[in-house]
């Protein structure tokens, strides 16, 4: 089962190197690095290439996230001792909340940290919500309620980096609350999960640490602010 974790473990690493963002942005003859922020992600592929090809990367950098929690999921789930139960009302080991979440924090690092672009990446949002899709129920429920965050507040503001720092903080919240209104979850249990809800969100803020420092100076970029293909 060890020798089958570490595959799927390094799998979830080298898929969340993919640089889709990258790759999108050269299949239109365009190098990504070398337009607005320069970074991988879906805002600068909006700067490169619209709303349509941002959406499309959004997508596929969200997919590196889940496909490798629902991996990996059904490798612990076979394995003697570190099952993760199907069923909503039942608790998984601790060992195997760790071993689920250690895949995850390896796609979630691939995106921060891909050895295919000598380790200079994205800011990892759209990576870690797909991982947190695939932790269900417990981190589905954040994530829910991460982008019903999310949605408005871009709408409202039109500053990704806001929309996605505030979604980031209101996600440990909106666990422990899940886990203080279900009866069947507790935290003598689920205290694993407690720690990755606050240590993704951290490593996400401090990805966005230049931007909360334009925030705070007001000269941020909103999103389709002059050019509705601008983010």
């Amino acid at each position: 089962m060890y020798a089958t974790f570490t595959i799927t473990l390094m799998a979830a690493y080298l898929l969340g190197s993919i640089p889709f963002g990258l790759i999108i942005a050269r299949a239109h003859g365009k190098d990504l690095r070398a337009v607005g922020s320069g970074n991988i992600g879906a805002t600068n592929v909006a700067r490169a290439l619209g709303k349509r090809w941002a959406y499309l990367c959004f997508a596929l950098d969200m997919l590196k996230g889940m496909l490798p929690m629902l991996l990996a999921k059904l490798v612990l789930s076979a394995a003697e001792g570190f099952e993760i139960r199907d069923s909503t009302f039942e608790t998984p080991t601790a060992v195997g909340l760790w071993l689920w979440l250690a895949v995850g924090f390896a796609a979630i690092l691939g995106h921060i940290f891909p050895v295919y672009l000598k380790f200079k990446g994205g800011k990892g949002v759209a990576t870690s919500l797909g991982v947190a899709l695939g932790l269900w129920p417990y981190f589905t429920i954040c994530a829910a309620a991460a982008l019903a965050i999310w949605v408005p507040t871009v709408l409202i503001w039109r500053y990704v980096s806001l929309a996605s720092i505030t979604s980031s903080i209101a996600f440990p919240i909106v666990l422990v609350l899940a886990v203080s209104l279900v009866r069947a979850w507790n935290f003598a249990d689920l205290w694993p999960l407690l720690i990755a809800a606050i240590a993704i969100p951290l490593m996400v803020i401090i990805r966005h640490r230049e931007n909360i420092k334009r925030l705070i100076a007001g000269t941020e970029d909103k999103i389709w602010k002059d050019n509705p293909k601008a983010d």
